[in-house]
């Protein structure tokens, strides 16, 4: 029997709309994508909390799903908006529901706030394109979403805000200069819920196109990058990690959370 998945899709539909003008695959495509390197044994159903119509009938259903994968966005948290405050409720409805969930960025983001944490701007910089030297703790070399992780590595990664305020009884897993939480633990409702602040599932290739779609975002507003000659560096510096990257390593994490839900 294949394994049943729900994607929620954290960015907006016009966003995505955006992304696909500019030949950017959405993040949705890019976990299915890296989903299918190591199987295709899933029956996958895709949500948008923010704009679904038929919202409440997915409700319903949500125990049908063996499992739930939130995956990215380019919204902040801490603004208040119909359609954050959206996916914010709707991710509480699955902890009602759905035992596995793999938050990933924004998703962990959502699944923190909606737990009782805080996300707030980060106070030590961003991460556009890449993390660099995350390392696992000792509660998290012995945690099954590491497992055989380097204990130290760089990783694609894309955010500006970070985890100040843990939920309640969550384990810190990971972090670096930039962010203290980059991976955590924690349970709530009848859910487990692992959090990645980073992208093992989009490549080093789709930030740099990221980077080059945001860069007037990231020079005039974002204010990370001071001109164009900046972000070619930065994305130089990307592409000389993506020549190193191995593959499987970088999507390790995803691999072994796949492993998990089908023991459980």
């Amino acid at each position: 029997m294949s394994t049943k998945i729900l994607i929620a899709e954290g960015n907006l539909e016009e966003e995505n709309k955006n992304f696909i003008k500019s030949g950017i695959p959405t993040h949705t495509e890019s976990l299915k994508e890296s989903l299918s390197f190591f199987t295709n044994d899933l029956d996958i159903d895709v949500v948008n909390a923010s704009s679904e119509k038929k919202i409440n009938s997915i409700i319903n259903d949500l125990k049908k799903y063996d499992a739930l994968i939130w995956g990215g966005s380019s919204l902040n948290i801490y603004h208040d908006t119909i359609e954050i405050r959206r996916q914010i409720e709707f991710m509480k409805e699955c902890f009602k529901s759905i035992k596995s969930i793999l938050a990933i960025c924004w998703g962990m983001q959502v699944a923190v706030t909606a737990a009782g944490g805080e996300v707030k701007k980060s106070t030590n910089g961003a991460h556009i394109g890449i993390a660099q030297n995350v390392e696992i703790n000792k509660k998290g070399i012995n945690f099954p979403l590491y497992k055989n992780k380097k204990n130290i590595f760089n990783t694609p990664a894309f955010n500006f805000d970070e985890v100040a305020t843990i939920p309640k009884d969550s384990t810190i897993l990971a972090s670096n200069k930039v962010n203290k939480v980059q991976s955590l633990n924690f349970k709530t409702g009848i859910s487990e819920i692992w959090g990645l602040q980073y992208h093992p599932e989009i490549t080093y290739d789709k930030m740099i196109r990221l980077i080059k779609f945001r860069k007037d975002k990231l020079i005039n507003i974002r204010k990370v990058f001071t001109n164009e000659t900046d972000i070619e560096e930065h994305i130089n510096l990307i592409e000389k990690e993506n020549k190193i990257s191995e593959k499987s390593l970088r999507l390790q994490e995803l691999q072994n959370w796949l492993n998990y839900i089908n023991a459980n």
